[in-house]
């Protein structure tokens, strides 16, 4: 064999195996374009997957985490042992497969509410001890209703303006503040008693840290925009970590322009 030959040769070889390589990444990109990626998820819809278990990261609290899975707060720490003040740790493993059996879910069911003329201030939530009067956290129109079905929703969108003031829609202590929660953008996590928390996401600013004791209609934050470029306010309410329609709970806007 010629040396002009050999190095043909030695050069078709090359081209196999380099388009060998190349046929092998383009099926493994495929692969983890249908399968291995991580999904986006929007606000409000549901970030369980299956998962057995979550491991703790940065800025993370107890409550931040079981509002992201749709748990009690108690719920969570029944599960994984964890006692009040619910401290966790950095990369610990928080056992979310049986959390929505350790605790009776109760609270107050939502009442009937009858037309006013004129909206009240804020209105009661509960009984005794547990009542909690609420006001709305921002005045604009509702862009995207409260739904568990179809176009998944578990709060409501409110359209404001960038940099408008969110305000705290009922007295309470913030649980969490920070930018963790996959689709929540900017989040403040207010808890208002045990049965109710309240959370005001997509901000451009947080105004409050963790542990803060907050007066209803405080600025907590403002109003930034949506990954749609939307600027506006996604407001939810849980009870007993539970999404609860805000509408149902707010007081009426009937016969009044806020």
């Amino acid at each position: 064999m010629t040396p002009a030959t050999l190095a043909t040769v030695v050069m078709r070889s090359h081209d196999a195996a380099l388009l060998g390589l190349l046929l092998a990444s383009a099926l493994l990109v495929s692969g983890c374009g249908s399968q291995g990626t991580v999904p986006v998820v929007d606000i409000g819809q549901d970030r369980t997957s299956g998962a057995k278990y979550h491991r703790v990261i940065r800025g993370e609290t107890l409550y931040s985490i079981a509002f992201n899975y749709g748990f009690d707060y108690r719920e969570l720490a029944a599960a994984n042992n964890i006692e009040p003040p619910y401290t966790i740790f950095i990369d610990q493993k928080i056992d979310i497969s049986g959390a929505g059996r350790t605790v009776k879910q109760s609270g107050p069911r939502e009442r009937p509410r009858k037309p006013v003329a004129k909206p009240p201030e804020s209105t009661p939530s509960g009984s005794g001890d547990d009542r909690v009067k609420w006001s709305w956290p921002l005045s604009g129109e509702v862009i995207k209703p409260f739904s568990l079905s179809g176009d998944l929703n578990k709060g409501i969108d409110i359209a404001g303006r960038m940099g408008d003031p969110v305000k705290a829609a009922a007295d309470g202590v913030v649980v969490y503040a920070g930018g963790n929660l996959r689709g929540y953008g900017k989040l403040v996590i207010i808890k208002h008693n045990d049965l109710y928390l309240s959370a005001y996401g997509n901000n451009q600013e947080v105004l409050v840290q963790e542990g803060e004791h907050i007066r209803r209609g405080q600025t907590v934050a403002r109003v930034g925009q949506s990954a749609s470029q939307v600027e506006m306010l996604h407001f939810e309410v849980r009870l007993n970590g539970k999404p609860r329609d805000p509408i149902g709970i707010l007081p009426s806007r009937e016969g009044s322009s806020d």
